[in-house]
């Protein structure tokens, strides 16, 4: 009777709670939610002013008495309490603020966290507001997202890039086999672009341009034609703005080291997998999910390392939040628990 109650306010809920964005997925509904995992604190006030798109806008430009930080790092909670209040708001708009809302919740987790940051996790969405809370690995969620057929007494190999961390993992027979999580992925590279800027060309940029010419220019592999793209910051010589020109086999070489990290994650993975199972991802392929798998031609370079078919997702950036909407769909099956049945249908 009692859930019943809740369930005419509230829908369950998936949520890829990711070190870069989070994404809600909605039961019934899709994916309602996309925003930043940035938070701007008040200083002076001491209290949350603005959360996500709002948040982000203001890295770089703030004043001193507004504090804008990410609250998860590498995947993990870094500060519980403003964690606690960004799920909050999320979780508030999208039930619009209707009082009783009190959802199921799965949250999306990296498979090389501890059971104490598991727990974080857990306590963070129930402060938020749930009323039920269960953890699911992303490696996991992400092969549920694109369709991969988890159950099957076959392997599946899936490697999820987000910003934070990048997972690796074979599945079969709705488990993970073997898997590696690996703390280098988006960051670590808009920070090895913003490291290069200021090694080769004495200029100083913000986190956002760094992203900005990954996503314009950026590659893992040779690209024809090559691509250029003029960045603006401050030079570091005269203290002035200042712009430079910067082609992609720059920036190909500046992110070489965690995509090196990445690949070499990935080939460790497959030679810890059972025989039979490697041969299944041999014939099948490698999937790549996650913002960082958007990187250009970082197919083909894993392709060409591990010698096996590498396919990019339908949409990346939306495998976790999806794989963690199945799940909460199939809440009842015991999905998000270590012995549920996944489903993939």
């Amino acid at each position: 009777m009692l859930s019943r109650f809740f369930g005419r306010f509230a829908q369950d809920m998936g949520i890829d709670l990711g070190t870069a964005n989070t994404l809600v997925y909605v039961s019934g509904r899709g994916v309602v939610l996309r925003e930043p995992s940035v938070v701007a604190i008040d200083r002076g006030k001491n209290r949350v002013c603005a959360v996500g798109e709002d948040a982000r806008a203001m890295v770089g430009r703030n004043p001193p008495h507004i504090l804008v930080t990410r609250p998860l790092k590498d995947g993990v909670i870094a500060d519980f309490e403003i964690t606690r209040d960004m799920l909050k708001h999320f979780i508030n708009r999208v039930h619009r603020g209707r009082q009783f809302a009190s959802p199921r919740v799965i949250v999306g987790i990296p498979s090389g966290i501890t059971e104490v940051e598991k727990l974080a996790v857990i306590e963070a969405a129930r402060a938020a507001g749930a009323r039920e809370a269960r953890t699911l690995e992303e490696p996991m969620a992400a092969a549920l997202g694109i369709g991969l057929p988890v159950n099957e007494p076959t392997g599946s190999m899936i490697v999820d890039i987000g910003g934070g961390t990048t997972e690796v993992a074979v599945i079969s027979l709705g488990g993970i086999v073997t898997s590696q999580s690996l703390r280098v992925a988006g960051d670590e590279i808009d920070e090895s672009i913003v490291a290069y800027m200021r090694r080769a060309h004495n200029l100083l940029i913000g986190e956002r341009t760094s992203e900005a010419i990954k996503i314009e220019i950026g590659s893992a592999y040779l690209l024809l034609p090559e691509r250029e793209m003029s960045v603006r910051g401050r030079d570091l010589v005269s203290g002035l703005p200042h712009s430079v020109v910067v082609t992609s086999g720059e920036i190909r070489e500046a992110i070489c080291d965690p995509v090196r990290q990445i690949v070499e994650t990935v080939r460790s993975t497959i030679e810890s997998a059972p025989p039979e199972l490697a041969a299944d991802i041999m014939e099948r392929g490698v999937s790549l999910a996650g913002g960082g798998a958007l990187l250009r031609g970082l197919d083909q370079l894993i392709s060409k390392e591990v010698q096996t078919p590498v396919h990019v997702a339908e949409d990346p950036l939306l495998a976790v939040a999806m794989g963690t909407g199945k799940a909460v769909e199939n809440w009842d099956a015991g999905v998000g628990n270590p012995s549920g049945v996944y489903t993939s249908s």
